[in-house]
């Protein structure tokens, strides 16, 4: 098998053009650029290799492909997340499904509930993450881009964040049936 990216045009030359030597020449002199642009034909393809790019280029296409929430200040992996979901975003506008995705890149997790299934006002809807580590400049952060990807007609109620424990549930049945009872805690 002829590896693409080292392949010389001599390697390729039917016996009969390799006794030329004109066209030996040419084959030797045409195989670097061959290979170069070979090298650099990966290079064409940024979405693809989006986690490869440098920060630069992140920011560069968050400006072409309109990530109207697009913070400079966000850690590198978190930008490029949100390059990377900017077009299903595009796409997806105005659904909870965006709303949810969006939550996912920023909080790390969550969901959205409808008015209609915590019984709130129409129109209104809230979010909930377990994400503890959650700050107030990342909620700051999420309204602002909540704004580009939520449809008009429904509104931010609160972001809930829930936290859930495992805790030991202790409990006890007592039946008096005497004159005298004596309790103790039991350790």
């Amino acid at each position: 098998m002829i590896d693409i990216f080292n392949v010389s045009i001599l390697d390729i030359l039917p016996e009969s053009l390799k006794q030329d030597p004109d066209i030996v020449a040419i084959a030797e002199a045409l195989t670097p650029e061959l290979q170069e642009t070979s090298r650099t034909i990966k290079e064409t393809s940024i979405m693809s290799r989006i986690d490869e790019q440098p920060e630069e280029v992140i920011d560069l296409l968050a400006w072409q492909f309109h990530v109207d929430f697009y913070d400079p200040d966000l850690p590198l992996e978190t930008r490029r997340e949100l390059v990377k979901n900017s077009l299903p975003w595009h796409r997806r506008k105005g659904t909870p499904a965006a709303v949810e995705e969006l939550i996912t890149t920023v909080f790390g997790d969550g969901r959205v509930e409808e008015w209609f299934e915590y019984g709130g006002d129409p129109g209104y809807f809230k979010v909930i993450t377990n994400n503890r580590s959650v700050t107030t400049d990342q909620a700051f952060l999420f309204i602002r881009a909540l704004n580009s990807v939520k449809n008009t007609r429904s509104w931010l109620e609160k972001i809930e964040i829930s936290q859930v424990e495992d805790h030991n549930l202790y409990f006890a049945g007592i039946l008096h049936m005497g004159d005298k009872i004596t309790v103790r805690q039991v350790t």
